[in-house]
C-alpha cells in the first residue's frame, strides 16, 4: 500500500479564496524582496514557506548584533560569521523550503541595476530602510507596469500600501518628494519595537500572495496604518488617489529616480552610526589585494563576501562591488575622509 506524500501547502490551499489554483500560480511566481533586514526577513520567510517559486533577495548590508532584536531570520552564529544578510537569509530559507529557487544578491539597489534585479519578477516587496530606494522602485514599477508593495515602520507604528500601476495611485501620488535627510525619525532617534515589524511585514507578504496567486481583486486599495502602542488601526481610502493627483510619475511619466537624475550614491544607514559610500559607476574590488595592502594598517578580517578594517575608532566594511560601509560616524564628509585615507578616493 502506497503512502500518500503529505502536501506541505495543504492548510494554505484549504483557504477557499486561494485554493489549489492559487497555489499553482504561486509556484510559478517570481518575487523580489528589496532589503532583508527587519521587514524583508519576515517577508522573505513568509513567501518561501508559502511556496513562491522564485524569490530574489537583495540587501547591501551585513549582520550586527543589534539586528537580532527584530530581524527574526538570523541568529548569533550569523553575526559571528560576519555574513551579509542576503547570504545568511538564503542559507536559512533553502533549509526551510528546498523546493523553490532562492537567489541572494549582495548589492545596493540603484538606477544602474534595478532593471536586472526587478525586470523578470512578478512583484516587488519593500524591505528597505530608506526613501531613495523606495522612490526608485516606484519609478521602475510604474514605468514597467510592475506591482509593488510599500512598507515601513518606526517606533511602534507602521504603514503599508500596495501599488498596482495603471489601477491604483503610486507612492509619488501620496508623497510627491522624498523627505529631506534629517526631517524624519529613524531607528537611531525613535527606536523600534519588534512586534510592529511582524505586523507590517505580514501585511506586505499577504498582499504579495494575493498578487502572485491571481487574486488581484482582493488587493487592498487603502493605506494601512498600525499603531501597536495605542492599539489603533487606521485605513485611508486611496482608490481614487490616481485620478485626483497631478503625479509626476504615473500622470506625467517623469522618472527622475530611475534615470539617475535624483538619488545619491551615499547614504547614512538607519539604526546605525554608519554611512554607505558607493562608487559612481560600475566597479569591482579584489578583497585579496586590498587585504594585502591593509596588512599592518589595522585589524583586518575577511571572508568570501566582505573585508573589514578596524582602525582609529572606525570600522570600514568593503564589498567586492566597490561599496564601503564606514562605521563610527553618520557624517557623510567624515566618512568620505576616512574612506579616502585608508581605501582610496
Amino acid at each position: 500500500m502506497e503512502t500518500e506524500t503529505p502536501n506541505r501547502y495543504d492548510r494554505q490551499t484549504r483557504f477557499v479564496p486561494f485554493g489549489e489554483a492559487g497555489q499553482r500560480r504561486l509556484a510559478k511566481g517570481r518575487a523580489l524582496v528589496c532589503g532583508c533586514g527587519a521587514l524583508g526577513s519576515v517577508v522573505a520567510e513568509t513567501l518561501v514557506r508559502a511556496g513562491v517559486g522564485f524569490v530574489r533577495i537583495v540587501d547591501r548590508d551585513f549582520l550586527e548584533l543589534n539586528n537580532l532584536q527584530r530581524q527574526v531570520l538570523f541568529d548569533e552564529q550569523d553575526v559571528a560569521e560576519r555574513l551579509p544578510k542576503a547570504i545568511a537569509a538564503a542559507s536559512k530559507l533553502q533549509r526551510i523550503n528546498s523546493e523553490i529557487e532562492i537567489e541572494p544578491v549582495v548589492a545596493d539597489v540603484t538606477h544602474r541595476n534595478i532593471v536586472a534585479l526587478a525586470g523578470d519578477v512578478d512583484v516587488i516587496v519593500d524591505g528597505t530602510d530608506n526613501f531613495a530606494v523606495r522612490f526608485l522602485v516606484n519609478d521602475f514599477a510604474v514605468k514597467h507596469g510592475k506591482p509593488w508593495i510599500y512598507g515601513g515602520c518606526i517606533g511602534a507604528e507602521g504603514q503599508s500600501m500596495t501599488i498596482l500601476p495603471g489601477d491604483t495611485g503610486c507612492l509619488a501620488c501620496l508623497m510627491p518628494e522624498a523627505p529631506p535627510p534629517g526631517t524624519t525619525p529613524t531607528c537611531d532617534t525613535a527606536g523600534i519595537l519588534a512586534p510592529i515589524v511582524g505586523v507590517i511585514a505580514s501585511i506586505e507578504a499577504a498582499e504579495a500572495l494575493k498578487i502572485l496567486g491571481g487574486c488581484r481583486e482582493a488587493v487592498s486599495r487603502r493605506l494601512t496604518i498600525v499603531d501597536l502602542w495605542d492599539n489603533q488601526v487606521r485605513h485611508i481610502d486611496l482608490s481614487r488617489l490616481r485620478e485626483h493627483s497631478d503625479c509626476r510619475v504615473c500622470v506625467h511619466r517623469e522618472f527622475a529616480w530611475l534615470s539617475g537624475e535624483k538619488g545619491s550614491a551615499s547614504a547614512a544607514l538607519c539604526g546605525r552610526n554608519a554611512v554607505q559610500l558607493s562608487p559612481p559607476g560600475d566597479a569591482s574590488v579584489s578583497l585579496d589585494d586590498l587585504a594585502a595592502r591593509l596588512n599592518g594598517v589595522g585589524q583586518v578580517e575577511r571572508n568570501a563576501f566582505l573585508l573589514r578594517l578596524s582602525v582609529d575608532g572606525y570600522v570600514l566594511t568593503v564589498f567586492p562591488d566597490g561599496r564601503t560601509i564606514v562605521g563610527g560616524t553618520n557624517d557623510l564628509a567624515t566618512a568620505r575622509t576616512v574612506h579616502a585615507r585608508y581605501i582610496g578616493a
